[in-house]
């Protein structure tokens, strides 16, 4: 997270770019709270954890995404 954000700190993004940054964030969080949804409520075992760590590995990256927007 701190090497994207010296990243972003070298590229000045513009404000068109920090727009579909911040889309992306979003739709990474949808997606992931969707896949989490399922997960808990229609699967079982290994699969679960599968996909509950696939979420929250798009949450973070979501998360990354909507604080370079921010900032």
């Amino acid at each position: 997270m701190y090497a994207m954000l010296q990243l972003y700190a070298a590229a000045k993004l513009d404000p068109m770019s920090k727009m579909w940054v911040s889309f992306i964030g979003i739709i990474l969080m949808i997606i992931a709270a969707v896949i989490i949804t399922y997960a808990r409520n229609k699967t079982k075992g290994w699969l679960r954890v599968v996909l509950t760590l696939v979420a929250l590995i798009m949450l973070i990256y979501g998360l990354i995404c909507g604080l370079l927007a921010i900032v």
